[in-house]
């Protein structure tokens, strides 16, 4: 068969119906701009041409809604800035227990330029310097000429600063709108509220806790406004706040001290009511934070607390169950590992475990934590929180320091307070669970009930042992070195520590880290104080030396004398167990 008769044959067949099932579509015919007509072939796949229109439509809808949004919405919201433009958005206020303003913000106004607008960067350079002196010329000038769209000149003017940069009329160069933090209280809890940077985003204290909780992804969602912002309270009262940094500040002066700190902590709650640290910073001046000697001593540093570890000593003998409150020990000099323990006045007797307390004796101590073990003097330091590094709201916070590996004279040394660095904040808290019946409480900065307190306290000596420790600082504060602490009116307890200060790996003698560890009413304790007093110097015309209890202890009564009746507790001037004879 001929080729042409077979093509013919193969059209007739059915075989062209099963290799083109359908015809395809004619093309369309177009003409051209020199009128030549040209065949487009049509879509091979309608479905898919016509998804992708529709998803550049949506697209491009959605642009154009959101730009609808942001042109309609008013200017003092945080979301007409978006997500990269935060510098109006506003902080939530934070306020004392009482609702006293700690921080808040207001609003102030930021120099700007615009170099692509700028006729003259040399006069304009010139002009600016002449109300703001103090920028660097040469960066000025080098901002002004460059080809940039936008450079900040200057953040934060005063309103004077702001009119007579008006005044001088210069094109290109404007003012923005910025929210600024305002500490109305300055620096009297500084180390608390904490700091913000220059974009108003915290970079300290409770003012970075606030960001990391949740405020940040506020801010960036464009969702920060003032007026729909809870002011955050604090568990701090302003005005026991203020009487703490007044008599701190006081006490430097007295003693000539290079700082002193204070804290006060309910021991139902664990709320910390005042903590102060000298010397401080005011947080309106942000800079001043940046020094070392305006650290926050109180949980940002670490310091051998000294003989006010014998407090957890004696309770951790007495808890165990191998020492009773009745037993006697030896106080002779002895040695361990090379090394004499000894006392610093010596009684040259036995001593009961009350007196151990009151003379603050080192060789009781030592044998009390012998009496225990290695082991068990680690745990139980370990389980009261001395040991590892508190948790708390506030970001600044130390970790203790201990030995590697504890040995014996280890152990007996941390006894009574040498060998073992942490921080005063975590030894009042440590405190606290000795004298509100055995439970250890996580310290808050922030309201807490005792129905939520009763949810996170955890028991870490017994009743019993609360009991006897209540008794002994009973003691000491009326027999012992804790009489300087006592306050008409309110029975005050206690322990002082007096340390020496360890510099460059040995002890130096006359440089003291001293400290009174208080409670009160001692009889049914409700708040823990505790001051420190950095290298205090003797009084002078005193004739007293420089220990706890000539400079700390005095500082705790003053401040118990001045907050006790703000801290709703009532003072008693009667014998306890005698009633008051009333004449008319």
């Amino acid at each position: 068969m001929r080729l042409p008769q077979a093509i013919a044959r193969l059209k007739s067949s059915s075989m062209l119906k099963r290799l083109f099932p359908k015809a395809p579509e004619p093309a369309v015919s177009v003409a051209d701009p020199f009128g030549r007509r040209r065949h487009l072939a049509p879509p091979r796949n309608k479905a898919r041409f016509t998804l992708a229109i529709g998803l550049f439509v949506c697209v491009y809808a959605v642009i154009g809604g959101r730009l609808v949004m942001w042109g309609a919405v008013p200017n003092e919201r945080a979301s007409y800035f978006g997500a990269r433009d935060q510098i109006m958005a506003a902080r939530p206020d934070i306020v004392d227990r009482n609702g006293e303003v700690l921080a808040t913000d207001i609003k102030t106004a930021s120099l700007f330029a615009e170099p692509k607008n700028i006729v003259d960067a040399d006069e304009a350079s010139e002009l600016l310097l002449s109300v703001l002196p103090d920028l660097d010329a040469k960066v000025l000038y080098r901002r002004l000429s460059s080809k940039a769209g936008f450079v900040w000149l200057r953040r934060e003017l005063t309103p004077a600063q702001q009119q007579q940069i008006l005044d001088l009329g210069i094109p290109g160069v404007g003012f923005r709108t910025e929210k600024r933090r305002f500490y109305p209280g300055g620096s009297t809890a500084s180390h608390i509220v904490g700091i913000v940077n220059v974009d108003n985003q915290g970079i300290a204290g409770m003012e970075k806790y606030i960001d990391d909780s949740g405020y940040r992804d506020i801010q960036n969602a464009g969702l920060a406004v003032g007026n729909d912002l809870e002011p955050v309270k604090l568990s701090i009262d302003l005005r026991v706040q203020h009487i703490m940094r007044d008599e701190l500040a006081a006490a430097m002066v007295r003693y000539k001290a290079i700082a002193a700190g204070g804290v006060i902590i309910d021991v139902s709650t664990g709320e910390v009511l005042a903590m102060a640290s000298l010397p401080d910073y005011d947080p309106n001046n942000p800079g001043d934070a940046l020094k070392k000697e305006n650290m926050n001593r109180m949980s940002a540093g670490v310091f051998e607390m000294g003989s006010t570890f014998k407090s957890f000593t004696t309770a951790m003998a007495l808890d165990s169950g191998k020492v009773k409150i009745t037993d006697s020990f030896d106080t002779s000099p002895f040695r361990v590992s090379g090394f004499t323990i000894k006392e610093f006045h010596s009684k040259h007797r036995p001593l009961s475990v009350p007196e151990i307390f009151k003379y603050s004796s080192n060789v009781g101590s030592a044998h009390e934590a012998d009496a225990v073990g290695i082991d068990f003097h680690r745990e139980f330091l370990t389980r009261l929180g001395l040991l590892s590094r508190l948790k708390t709201e506030l970001p600044e916070v130390a970790s203790p320091t201990q030995p590697a590996v504890w040995k014996k004279i280890n152990s007996m040394t941390i006894s009574y307070g040498h060998g073992v660095a942490t921080t005063p904040l975590q030894t009042a808290v440590a405190a606290v669970a000795l004298m509100n019946g055995g439970f250890l409480i996580p310290p808050t900065f922030l309201p807490r009930t005792a129905q939520e307190a009763d949810a996170v306290k955890t028991r870490v000596v017994s009743e019993k042992t609360s009991g006897e420790m209540r008794y002994l600082y009973q003691l000491n504060g009326e027999e012992g070195s804790g009489r300087s602490a006592n306050v008409a009116g309110y029975r005050v307890g206690g322990k002082t520590g007096t340390a020496e200060k360890v510099i460059n790996g040995r002890y130096v003698g006359n440089k003291r880290f001293n400290a009174y560890l208080a409670s009160f009413p001692i009889e049914a304790p409700r708040y823990v104080v505790l001051v420190v007093v950095d290298e205090p110097q003797p009084e002078e015309g005193k004739g007293v030396g420089a220990t706890a209890a000539s400079n700390a202890a005095p500082t705790v009564a003053a401040i118990i004398r001045r907050s006790a009746t703000l801290l709703k507790v009532k003072p008693e001037f009667e014998e306890p167990g005698k009633s008051l004879l009333v004449s008319y």
